[in-house]
């Protein structure tokens, strides 16, 4: 954990005791920076389980704004990216499409339709760009 702190360069957490140049605001988010990392950086059985189960019960609410919905996911498979859970990026995309309310049905069928190849960029940009034409 040292070597993860010394390379994010917040090892002057490490000594417990805040430099005279930092002020208590900058200390504490330094110092929540390194609890975050601590608790969640480590590659561990339990904490790969844990995003994992966040991935796959992760939902959409209708009633959220849905770029909002799409960054928590993006974190979601980053935060999984860390601890080397791979995910492709058809299977991306797919399961963004899964994750949709039941009233996204035919604007799902119509985005696959045709098509041999999805990948995650396409399906969050068109996604995004309904978003944006029915929210006008």
């Amino acid at each position: 954990m040292k070597t993860i702190l010394v390379q994010t360069d917040l090892k002057k957490v490490v000594t417990g005791k805040k430099p005279e140049n930092l002020n208590q605001l900058e200390w504490e988010e330094i110092d929540e920076n390194v609890l975050f990392k601590s608790l969640y950086a480590t590659k561990s059985l339990a904490n790969r389980l844990g995003l994992k189960q966040r991935l796959f019960t992760f939902g959409i609410n209708e009633c959220e704004l849905l770029k909002n919905h799409i960054s928590q996911f993006i974190t979601l498979l980053n935060d999984l990216n860390n601890v080397e859970v791979q995910i492709y990026n058809e299977d991306q995309g797919m399961l963004l499409l899964c994750y949709l309310p039941l009233s996204y049905k035919s604007f799902r069928e119509t985005l696959i339709y045709g098509k041999d190849k999805l990948s995650f960029d396409d399906v969050k940009g068109h996604l995004l760009s309904k978003d944006k034409l029915t929210r006008r």
